[in-house]
């Protein structure tokens, strides 16, 4: 199937876009100002949307998986990305920052309880969330997930995936010297914080460029080069976080902690043929989680805009908005 009918099938089930009603920047402290919206009805039941990345920013686009007659729909942009300053900044940037903002944009919003959608990094973030303020989450939908464990990223960084596609691996490694090519992640890192913007923005645009190409089953291989100013926010804070093995206390903390979401329901809706996000990361977070609801898209990649992974998120948002969840 070529993209275009996939997009074309994607968007059959979606929602019309909405418009929102609400839009701020909110002031977090450490110097960072993030932007926050809301869409939909302005009393519904509230839901907070987390983008990928880290250094993804939120869309328009992420507005449509939600009927707006029923949904207070809330978005933002993580620190240092998208319309959020300073922009492609690291500094006081970590996944403990950003679940302090996700609180205070809930309290600043006078919401008691929400339900957390969030894909990819998204749902690593709303895993880390949910297990520090389990009383604040209704209900987790997650798509794509990735759980900060160093597999996943040798997987991603150390070849796994290049052995499926070794021409556009090729160009990845490519342009680093042979003898640092046994750590690219530190690699990058140096050129990507270099302080020079055509050394940051060259190698933003590859890093960039080698996760979009992997993100959807129907995806040919390279796509044109991202705007510099996008690239090098994503590639700045993704490959900080990277780096950093997502500040998370040990490897493998996610799942240690997954105790902490008793009595927390979810469903996990993720690609067979991702190969971003293998679905083994899945497959083991709905194991350890007893609330959990896996599901499989048989043809499927890692993007939201898949054709089975948009019909799922819509029919699982358009169930969650009669349930019954508890006081």
């Amino acid at each position: 199937m070529d993209r275009t009918a996939g997009q074309k099938r994607a968007a059959a089930f979606l929602y019309p876009q909405i418009d929102a009603f609400d839009q701020r920047m909110l002031d977090v402290g450490d110097g960072h100002r993030i932007y926050v919206e809301q869409c939909g009805h302005p009393s519904g039941l509230p839901v907070v949307v987390l983008h990928g990345g880290p250094g993804g920013g939120c869309s328009p686009a992420m507005r449509r998986y939600f009927d707006p007659s029923v949904y207070r729909v809330i978005l933002f942009d993580q620190r240092g990305c998208g319309r959020s300053r300073p922009h492609a900044s690291v500094e006081a940037n970590t996944t403990w920052h950003l679940v302090a903002d996700i609180e205070k944009i809930r309290e600043t919003l006078g919401i008691d309880r929400w339900l957390v959608f969030g894909g990819s990094w998204g749902a690593t973030l709303a895993l880390v969330y949910a297990q520090t303020h389990p009383d604040r989450a209704l209900h987790l939908i997650l798509r794509g997930v990735f759980l900060m464990t160093k597999a996943e990223l040798d997987w991603f960084y150390g070849g796994g995936a290049g052995k499926f596609w070794p021409d556009l691996w090729r160009r990845f490694t490519g342009i680093i010297p042979e003898d640092e090519r046994g750590d690219l992640i530190a690699a990058y890192h140096k050129r990507l914080f270099s302080g020079d913007i055509l050394t940051e923005t060259r190698f933003a645009r590859s890093w960039a460029a080698w996760e979009n190409a992997l993100a959807s089953i129907e995806q040919e291989g390279l796509l044109g080069e991202s705007p510099a100013d996008y690239a090098r926010a994503f590639s700045r804070l993704e490959n900080h976080y990277f780096k950093n093995a997502g500040f998370l206390e040990e490897d493998g903390q996610i799942l240690r902690d997954l105790p902490r979401l008793e009595g927390v329901p979810g469903t996990i809706v993720q690609g067979r043929y991702d190969m971003i996000c293998p679905p083994i990361s899945a497959w083991k977070l709905a194991q350890g989680w007893s609330g959990s609801d896996l599901r499989f898209i048989p043809v499927a990649g890692h993007a939201l805009s898949e054709p089975g992974i948009s019909a799922e998120l819509v029919r699982t948002m358009d169930a969650l908005r009669g349930a019954r969840f508890r006081d």
